[in-house]
């Protein structure tokens, strides 16, 4: 059974830090006091299957308001460019050495504030390894400062002539990994690799020959919406074939990599270059990104402030710490395999009643629901579903007719739901209330007598049928079991 966030901490003692916390900001502003209250009150109501959401524990939310939120301390360990920054050296040097252990890595950097933030970090440092450095021994100068005018041109055109080659968007890439309107398509001459349209599933040969015919400086892998394994030994094959450095977003999946649920060739880490990710989602920390590197990108990585950042944001190093401490406690790994178990579980329980997945079914922590077959848009499956108190996004499926913004699909992952305790009873129950509202939601026509890809209608007392059931589940799995803000 999962060990929680929600009943591994002292429920009195985080109750009376809460509500002292709550008195003081209520003092200043008792709106901004009001919301917070609300807000565990929402979440406590809510049946949450974002993908990307989970709940972090007291330990890691209270880290994040004290101190050293009032500290600059832009620079690295020993080498800041402020002054009376022990304590902050402390706690990231505490929190890199945590995510090291944790994952098995040579190096890590803690400060990016994102995922995005990490992936901006990650492409910078490659551009500085394989472009910047080679260019500046050429010119024979050690900075960039140095270079002629004309030496600066050249280096200047030759950074923003690379390639990257990613995952598209609507075979579950991130927008971060190339898509056209993000920075990441700015900054490269871009492409993109998709699924196999008959299985919906990595179609490994099919990358290589992309690469060999685009020949990109970074193979971009990882994703946010593609609910299999990818076989991270076979991409690091391909970028050296190619040349290319392997760039893994793990952001989704870091919880199954930490707790040992994706090992081997499945594991990023041992094959990547340079591994993203966030410190939140599957690994239930702070919001914020780090990011991995083997040891001949760690200097240029170290640069990330100022390359790419601004000043680090020591009060969330310091919660990354904490939960990266909890996270290498045995118990996290019981719960990353009860993730991906629940997953199996919900896909079957969809399946079972009838609802298309794109690929089948899951490997991971989410699963990717096309429901068109429901006769839906995902805006209108995402908006029906919040009605009767399921919350989830809408997610573009492979060759999308709806586009990005309708899409034909819902996104689901466990990873929130399991930290309440939830197992395989629950989330078969949460497949049928699932397909129960997708059932009971029809498209209303429009003035021109089509049929809205927005607009539905739910048959009648369904959204107040769904909600009393999800309360009932989520009675039986308190949210932070104890704790009394009143």
């Amino acid at each position: 059974m999962t060990v929680a966030p929600s009943t591994s901490f002292d429920a009195a003692t985080a109750s009376t830090a809460y509500r002292s916390a709550l008195e003081v900001i209520g003092a200043v502003e008792p709106r901004v006091a009001a919301a917070i209250s609300q807000e565990l009150t929402d979440q406590r109501e809510s049946l949450k299957l974002i993908a990307s959401e989970n709940y972090a524990s007291p330990a890691v939310l209270l880290t994040m308001g004290n101190w050293f939120s009032d500290k600059y301390a832009e620079g690295t360990v020993g080498h800041r460019f402020y002054a009376g920054c022990q304590n902050v050296d402390t706690v990231e040097a505490l929190a890199a050495e945590h995510a090291r252990e944790l994952f098995g890595a040579p190096y890590a950097y803690v400060q990016p504030h994102s995922g995005i933030d990490a992936n901006l970090v990650a492409f910078w440092a490659v551009l500085a390894q394989r472009v910047e450095a080679p260019a500046l021994a050429a010119a024979g100068v050690r900075h960039v400062n140095d270079l002629t005018d004309a030496d600066w041109a050249t280096l200047r055109r030759a950074l923003g002539d690379q390639r990257m080659l990613g995952m598209s968007l609507d075979a579950g890439g991130h927008l971060t990994h190339g898509f056209r309107p993000n920075i990441s398509g700015k900054m490269f001459e871009q492409s993109s690799y998709g699924t196999d349209p008959a299985t919906g599933l990595l179609d490994y040969d099919a990358v290589r020959a992309r690469a060999r015919e685009f020949k990109p400086l970074i193979l971009m892998a990882g994703y946010s919406a593609y609910p299999r394994r990818v076989n991270f030994a076979t991409m690091r094959e391909i970028a050296d074939e190619v040349g290319a450095t392997l760039v893994v977003d793990m952001a989704h999946f870091a919880g199954l990599v930490a707790g040992k649920v994706l090992t081997g060739d499945f594991d990023p880490v041992p094959h990547a270059h340079v591994v993203t990710s966030t410190s939140h989602k599957s690994l239930r920390g702070p919001r914020g990104g780090f990011v991995l590197a083997q040891p001949e990108f760690a200097d240029a990585v170290d640069r990330g402030c100022p390359m790419v950042l601004g000043g680090p944001l020591p009060h969330v190093m310091a919660a990354k710490a904490v939960a990266f401490a909890e996270a290498r406690r045995p118990e996290f790994a019981g719960y990353a395999q009860q993730v991906a178990d629940n997953a199996q579980s919900l896909a079957e329980g969809l399946t079972g009643r009838g609802a298309r997945l794109v690929t089948g079914g899951t490997d991971n922590h989410l699963v990717l629901v096309d429901v068109t077959g429901f006769g839906l848009t995902g805006r209108q499956a995402e908006s029906a579903l919040l009605d009767a108190g399921i919350v989830t996004n809408r997610n573009a499926i492979p060759a999308d007719p709806n586009g990005a913004w309708y899409t034909s699909g819902i996104r689901l992952g466990t990873p929130a739901l399991t930290s309440r305790g939830f197992g395989a009873a629950e989330f078969d129950r949460t497949a049928e209330l699932i397909v129960d509202v997708l059932s009971g939601a029809t498209p209303t026509a429009t003035r021109d007598g089509g049929v809205s890809q927005a607009k539905y209608v739910l048959a009648d007392g369904l959204a107040e049928r769904t909600r009393a059931a999800t309360a009932e589940l989520l009675a039986a799995h308190p949210l932070y079991p104890g704790l009394d803000l009143a």
